[in-house]
């Protein structure tokens, strides 16, 4: 080695910053708190969900393979009998039929709340005012809806004298037949709960940027073509989204049938039968079977809709 590399080996090491020392490990009893810390404070809202939602549940599966009526303190077992029963009692079966009414209702919430949102999210006269007038059927109380409607439906009442303004004089029971009542309750269901929809596809369609628009439209595209190729694409997860609750909703009908007609008149949902079940005929353990073939059958729909419409990253930029 030279003197001339000695030196600026020398002059390398004189000033070159001391190495710092690695830090020393916590100590065992240190790193195990901190471990265990987070699942202290789990306990409480872990103790409640088991406690409120999974033990029931639990319970009400044992319930389901039992005649209990409820009270007796002694369960019998009765094997698949009261499955066996919701789907070979005509009576009981026939709340999947009632069922399509309302889902055949939510595909009609969804594209008319679609329509409005994609409207109204461009720039129109009066559009915050629609926007609220649209929205304020979700504000109200179901139970309120169900009276308002009620008086609506009867014979003599708003509808009928709307129609006679028109020269049409009817005096169709519109709560009066399976048909027609179930058409009123589904169209119900529709204008209270399309709010919702509408105001989940709004923001969707609003977080889109405003410069994908302008590049449309210099490009030539009118307003279907961004909707499809901008607004359908970017609004997909939304879009699932709804679709399940609508589907789940329609499946779960409750609150607007009971108190429109209380399941009289072939009106009858899964949940009102359930209820009717548990409560009026203390048959506790055909009700929890009625209760775990809905819940399977709202898990089953949501599966084959997320493996049909897979929930993919959507990149418009």
């Amino acid at each position: 080695m030279t003197d001339t590399t000695e030196k600026a080996s020398s002059g390398a090491g004189v000033g070159a910053a001391p190495a710092v020392p690695a830090p020393a490990p916590a100590p065992r009893p240190a790193r195990l708190w901190r471990g265990v810390t987070p699942w202290l404070f789990l306990i409480a809202p872990l103790a409640l969900l088991v406690t409120f939602t999974y033990a029931p549940i639990v319970n009400m599966v044992a319930y389901s393979f039992t005649d209990w009526d409820g009270v007796s303190p002694e369960l019998r077992y009765t094997g698949v009998e009261n499955y066996t029963e919701l789907f070979t009692r005509e009576d009981l079966f026939r709340v999947f039929f009632v069922s399509g009414y309302y889902l055949a209702a939510s595909v009609v919430q969804i594209v008319a709340a679609l329509y409005f949102a994609t409207i109204l999210s461009f720039q129109v006269r009066f559009r915050n005012f629609f926007k609220g007038v649209l929205f304020f059927p979700y504000l109200i109380n179901g139970v309120a809806i169900g009276f308002v409607f009620l008086y609506f439906f009867q014979d003599g009442g708003t509808l009928d004298s709307v129609l006679s303004l028109f020269g049409h004089h009817s005096d169709h029971a519109w709560l009066g037949t399976p048909v027609s009542a179930n058409v009123s309750l589904a169209g119900v269901s529709v204008w209270r709960y399309m709010g919702l929809n509408f105001v989940l596809f709004l923001g969707a369609i609003q977080s889109i940027p405003g410069e994908l628009y302008e590049a449309a439209e210099l490009d030539g595209a009118n307003r279907w073509h961004q909707f499809r190729h901008i607004i359908a694409p970017g609004i997909k997860p939304v879009l699932t989204l709804t679709v399940i609750l609508s589907v789940s909703g329609s499946l779960s009908a409750f609150e607007i049938p009971y108190i429109m007609t209380g399941g009289a008149t072939g009106t009858e949902t899964f949940v009102i039968q359930t209820l009717n079940l548990a409560f009026r005929f203390n048959k506790t353990g055909l009700a929890s079977a009625a209760a775990i073939v809905l819940l399977l059958i709202i898990l089953l729909v949501t599966w084959l809709q997320r493996r049909l419409v897979p929930d993919d990253k959507v990149d418009l930029v």
